[in-house]
């Protein structure tokens, strides 16, 4: 949802301007970490190495990306990757497993605030990064439960639905019907009966996917530590400097670790070791819970992933796919709305060792509520909640990662802020930043990649006033062609 420009709220300014800090050590143990796998505490070395050709500072789906990309393109390279806490402990292990990408709902935005072009860029570069990340995950065999399937937004606001509709129509119109994700309407009787999902005024069926995104990030950790990649987790970076040699200099309580380039994959929580970023990208915590399906719900897993969208915001929804380790369990997060300040005390609050009780109590609520009560039926007879965990995203003013080169601050370079849609986003950005810190950012990149997503001095001095894009966000207003 788009704030107004003119309007923010009083808390905002005290809330952007919390410093993220460092992780919290001693997390809450997501569901998709337990139990952790056997790299999670890794060193490929003893001690920390004291220079490198590349530090990258996080171990998530970017940094492990982009380990394995330049590897890939240079196995000679000297990469070492730090992490603060174990392998893939951020959000990308603490997330709710969507390859969604819903970039219907921001199409017309985007195309009003930078261009039809790079409009078009974002929405072809979230359907192949959903595309490439199931089609990485087959090909390398990395056991994370990869499903590519169909995923319904079931709307319960005719606003929402109307926009809806206008802007599938305008993504069409620019891109052209055979060169546009397809989407299905369905009306109030289908969304019942087909998807369970009674009570609605319609909705939406296009492609999607869902997946273990620890297990995948992990898998690419492999990879790239078969080509070479020091990992040095439990290893965080307490502060960067550049030296008159133009050498970056990463300080951790095991040392320090010099390199010509450094790159920060740290999402949410990049202002604490770039701190001009302070209050430009915000770090924001989210609730997920992982719920055993009610006794007259498929048991093991329903066909389509699912999102739930309202006057005052939205949830998204998988369910575990048959085979998988507790099968048939629904995983949703969302509930923002409900928590403290209509969900203002979420923001610059890293705090994953707890969460938001008022937000996990109501996900507990709404999928009975959602399927009602005859779908639904009794709670399981080992109880309804089996797990309820935080993370933290990271959300910039504009609504765009920050990608690429700093200005101004040769050999630094950031892949950042996901706007809580990284699993559409991190894997293909990860491509980009790589070929930009291969010197080789021409013409071919720019035919993919959105200009928007770039790293500039303008974008780096816009303060973030609320929360423009994330993954399933509703537009307000019905848009027009």
């Amino acid at each position: 949802m788009a704030p107004d420009p003119d309007f923010e709220h009083p808390k905002m300014d005290q809330r952007r301007n919390i410093p993220p800090g460092l992780p919290r050590h001693n997390p809450i143990q997501s569901y998709w970490q337990d139990p952790p796998d056997e790299i999670a505490d890794c060193r490929s070395t003893s001690d920390l190495p004291a220079e490198a050709d590349i530090v990258i500072v996080g171990s998530g789906v970017s940094g492990a990306s982009i380990a394995y990309d330049l590897l890939s393109s240079n196995p000679r390279m000297n990469i070492v990757l730090l992490e603060a806490r174990q392998a893939a402990s951020g959000a990308s292990g603490r997330n709710g497993g969507h390859t969604k990408t819903a970039t219907y709902r921001s199409f017309h935005e985007n195309a009003k605030s930078v261009g039809t072009a790079d409009a078009i860029k974002i929405t072809n570069l979230e359907y192949n990064t959903m595309v490439n990340v199931h089609a990485f995950a087959r090909e390398h065999s990395i056991p994370c439960d990869s499903v590519r399937c169909q995923t319904i937004d079931v709307f319960y606001d005719s606003t929402q639905f109307e926009a809806a509709k206008t802007s599938v129509a305008l993504m069409d119109k620019s891109m052209g019907v055979d060169k546009t994700p397809k989407h299905i309407f369905h009306d109030v009787e289908e969304t019942a009966e087909k998807y369970l999902a009674p009570g609605s005024v319609g909705s939406l069926e296009y492609e999607s996917g869902s997946l273990s995104a620890y297990r995948f990030t992990i898998g690419v950790l492999k990879l790239a530590l078969a080509k070479g990649l020091n990992l040095q987790c439990n290893t965080p970076a307490t502060s960067i400097a550049k030296d008159e040699n133009g050498s970056w200099t990463v300080s951790t309580p095991r040392g320090s670790i010099t390199s010509k380039k450094l790159v920060l994959a740290t999402n949410g929580y990049t202002a604490h070791l770039y701190p001009r970023l302070q209050g430009v990208i915000v770090p924001l915590r989210g609730v997920v819970t992982a719920q055993r399906p009610g006794q007259n719900m498929p048991q093991r897993g329903l066909e389509t992933t699912y999102s739930f969208v309202y006057k005052e915001g939205f949830e998204y929804m998988i369910s575990r796919p048959p085979g998988s380790k507790f099968e048939g369990d629904i995983v949703i997060g969302g509930g923002m709305h409900v928590a403290k300040d209509d969900g203002m005390n979420e923001y610059g609050n890293t705090d994953d060792t707890t969460f938001d009780e008022s937000s996990a109590e109501y996900l507990l609520e709404c999928t009975r509520r959602y399927f009602g009560p005859k779908n639904w039926g009794k709670d399981h007879p080992d109880g309804h909640n089996r797990r309820t965990w935080s993370g933290v995203m990271g959300f910039s003013a504009d609504g765009y990662p920050f990608i690429g080169p700093v200005p101004g601050e040769e050999g630094l370079y950031l892949s950042a802020s996901f706007q809580g849609h990284g699993m559409v986003l991190c894997f293909l950005c990860a491509k980009a930043v790589t070929t930009m810190i291969e010197g080789k950012d021409g013409d071919e990149l720019s035919s993919w990649f959105p200009d928007c997503y770039r790293v500039t001095e303008e974008r780096m001095g816009k303060k973030f006033q609320g929360r423009i894009k994330a993954s399933g966000a509703p537009e307000p207003q019905a848009v027009e062609n």
